[in-house]
């Protein structure tokens, strides 16, 4: 029988039904004891007509119970009531991603999202240990916030647990993303499948369709396991051959011939789509930054910072002009990922920009629409494509800069990088300068001009633009920065110097408060760099972008693995504000500020947040 509205279950009382499948339904409820909504995921009643599938439940349970990513659906409990089982899950408040692609084709922005937070989530879970089985745009939930969470993870497997009368599709999950394998019964399941199924995935969104569609289930299960796979460019003829490539080999039928892993996956993908360097079907995916007056930008520049209204904010750092980071593009990041070769990092990733204010600096005078230097031979122009050479023109178009726009510091930047065109100093000072006047997008270009001719062993490029990005409170950027210096010091054989792993906790910490931090910081990366500094950083993430409860348990288990871990101290006071408990946040705060072997700027912090809280 289903639950009700008003119905007590366990300590959670059921507020609505918020939908139903073939394998459970899914009720919006209430827990007063921790005072938040909760998801209720009841499996069939089918299910109990095995008398020993509620023990193997609850193994299954526990095994998906363990993961722990941002963008994975957290599963919070699990018991069962008169009979039935159910999952306790974070209630996301928000719709699902097939939804949104019903209203019409994703952005380039939604694109690159769904790639790296799927991708994301999936990745880490296959590195647990944990397949999801059923990966599919309606398990794929997008916050009102704009956050992306995977969902139902582990469910088909748990439903592979109970030898139940419900039909073999009705476990199987939808037809129309099943990977041969899976379609024809094995049980020998590995990572490959759920690439298939984020494969149907990525067809879908970038051809328009999902490759196999028919009347019954059958069918389409039939056609994914002997039908030759519809080419994607025969569907869709804007489909570039780079994407296509990618997309033949994600969907192989034989999954030998798939990528090895997900993260194979994603780095293909992004590279065929920097390589087309043209728009796909239905989507602005060109890599080229959207016009300022455009209306997704406009939204995100309209759009306030999250932030708990309780959460005072501390100055901290040199005083600069401080606004909300925004979302401009996701140009740079392609071009830095050629330029850090050395990396692990071969994804096209998303930054955003900090909006600061136009200086009041007189313009210098210089012709009307002054254009910045072609970039040097063999480099990426700055939206961060490979064109092809407009009308036999070896050089791409240029930065146009609005004479209104160029103050003296930029006029003697630009003049700089003109006399030194192939000097990565002169572009980064340019890129500073850009910055300083709140030419974002053109500041973004000239770091990308400079990274990619820095090349990925320029050290003391990578450390000048570190700081000077700490020094205007650019976080993100200053931690990538710093990160990139890891690799430099490994292959040197000196070890990363102390003030540097200051400097790079420091970037970290205030920067993973941003809701977008992991689009370029992703935990996996800071995990192999230090695997305690991820998990509070995650934590803090967590705490802004997601819930305070979850951000003091890992708080905690940061604080067992690594005790010495200062700034683990600084986020329990922050926790201690978000939740109301002033009286503690001030006892560790003062803590902090009399201690003199924490970090300079951890001190500072504590300073600033007990001034906010007096």
């Amino acid at each position: 029988m289903a639950f009700k509205p008003g119905e007590n279950v366990g300590p959670y009382r059921v507020i609505e039904q918020l939908g139903q499948g073939g394998m459970a339904s899914v009720y919006k409820a209430y827990h007063a004891a921790l005072d938040r909504y909760v998801a209720l995921k009841v499996l069939h009643q089918a299910f109990n007509e095995d008398s020993t599938f509620i023990n193997r439940f609850q193994r299954e349970a526990r095994v998906v119970a363990k993961l722990e990513h941002p963008n994975i659906v957290p599963i919070y409990d699990y018991a069962e009531h008169e009979g039935r089982p159910y999952l306790v899950m974070k209630f996301i408040e928000g719709d699902t991603l097939k939804a949104r692609m019903n209203e019409g084709p994703l952005s380039a922005r939604e694109i690159d999202q769904v790639v790296e937070t799927v991708g994301s989530a999936l990745g880490y879970a296959h590195r647990q240990g944990v397949l999801h089985r059923d990966i599919k745009p309606s398990n794929v939930l997008i916050s009102n916030e704009g956050v992306m969470y995977l969902a139902d993870f582990g469910l088909a497997r748990i439903a592979e647990a109970g030898e139940s009368t419900l039909s073999a599709d009705s476990i199987m999950g939808t037809p129309q993303y099943i990977s041969p394998e899976q379609a024809m019964g094995k049980k020998d399941l590995d990572g490959k499948t759920d690439i298939y199924s984020f494969g149907v995935m990525l067809y879908e969104i970038v051809v328009g369709q999902v490759p196999f569609n028919a009347d019954t289930p059958f069918s389409i299960i039939h056609d994914h396991i002997y039908t030759p796979l519809p080419l994607p460019m025969d569907v869709n003829p804007k489909v570039p051959e780079p994407v296509q490539r990618v997309l033949l080999k994600a969907l192989a039928k034989d999954r030998l011939d798939r990528f090895e892993t997900v993260e194979e996956l994603i780095g293909a993908f992004k590279s065929a789509w920097l390589e087309a360097g043209i728009p796909m079907r239905g989507t602005d995916i060109t890599m080229r930054f959207p016009a300022k007056n455009s209306e997704p930008v406009k939204k995100a520049m309209d759009a306030p910072r999250v932030r708990s209204a309780e959460m005072p904010v501390p100055a901290s750092g040199p005083k600069q002009k401080r606004t909300p980071w925004m979302w401009v593009g996701v140009g740079l990041v392609t071009i830095l990922c050629f330029g850090f070769g050395l990396l692990a990092l071969r994804n096209t990733l998303t930054i955003f920009s900090q909006s600061v204010e136009n200086t009041s600096t007189p313009a210098a005078q210089l012709p009307p629409n002054a254009q910045l230097p072609p970039p040097a031979p063999g480099t990426l122009p700055p939206n961060g494509q490979l064109l092809p050479p407009p009308s036999g023109n070896n050089n791409p178009t240029p930065t146009v800069i609005p004479p209104d726009q160029m103050s003296a510091e930029v006029a003697a930047a630009y003049e700089l990088v003109t006399k030194s065109p192939g000097d990565p100093n002169a572009h980064l000072q340019l890129s500073l300068a850009f910055w300083d006047a709140g030419l974002e997008q053109a500041s973004i270009e000239e770091l990308g001009q400079a990274s990619n001719l820095a090349g990925p062993d320029s050290k003391d490029f990578y450390l000048t633009a570190a700081q000077e990005y700490a020094a205007r409170e650019a976080w993100i950027l200053a931690a990538r920065m710093y990160i990139n210096l890891g690799p430099i010091y490994r292959i040197e054989g000196t070890g990363i110097p102390e003030d540097i792993k200051d400097a790079l906790r420091e970037s970290l910490y205030k920067a993973a408060d941003h809701k977008d931090f992991l689009v370029l910081l992703p935990f996996d990366q800071i995990e192999k760099l230090n695997g305690p500094l991820a998990s509070m950083v995650r934590a803090r993430y967590t705490l802004y972008n997601g819930d305070a409860n979850e951000a003091a348990m890992l708080a905690a288990n940061v604080e067992k693995m690594s005790p010495d871990l200062i700034e683990v101290h600084l986020l329990k006071a922050e926790i201690a504000i978000k939740n109301g408990n002033m009286q503690e946040a001030r006892t560790i705060l003062l803590k902090l500020s009399q201690d003199t072997a924490a970090p300079d700027w951890v001190r500072t912090m504590a300073e600033e947040y007990l001034k906010s809280i007096q």
